[in-house]
C-alpha cells in the first residue's frame, strides 16, 4: 500500500467490506479494499478484508462509519 493511506475498517466478511467501501465512495471518500481473505481456506482460516483511505480523508471516513452503525464489525 502506498504511503499516506490508513486502514479504517477490517472485517472477515468481504461483502461487508464492499458495502462500507461503496458507502464511503457515495460520500466522495476514495476508499480501497484490500482483500486478504483466501477463499480456498475460508472455512478454516478466514482472512481479513481491509478498507484503506487516504489520510487526508481519514477523519471524514471515520465520522461516516460512526454515523452508520450497521457498518461496524
Amino acid at each position: 500500500m502506498e504511503k499516506d493511506w490508513v486502514k479504517i475498517f477490517t472485517t472477515n466478511q468481504t461483502f461487508r467490506a464492499e458495502i462500507v467501501k461503496g458507502m464511503l465512495q457515495e460520500y466522495g471518500v476514495n476508499a480501497v479494499l484490500v482483500n486478504r481473505v483466501d477463499s480456498s481456506y475460508l472455512v478454516t482460516l478466514p482472512g481479513m478484508a481491509e478498507i484503506y483511505v487516504h489520510q487526508s480523508q481519514e477523519a471524514e471516513a471515520i465520522k461516516l462509519l460512526q454515523e452508520n452503525p450497521e457498518n461496524e464489525e
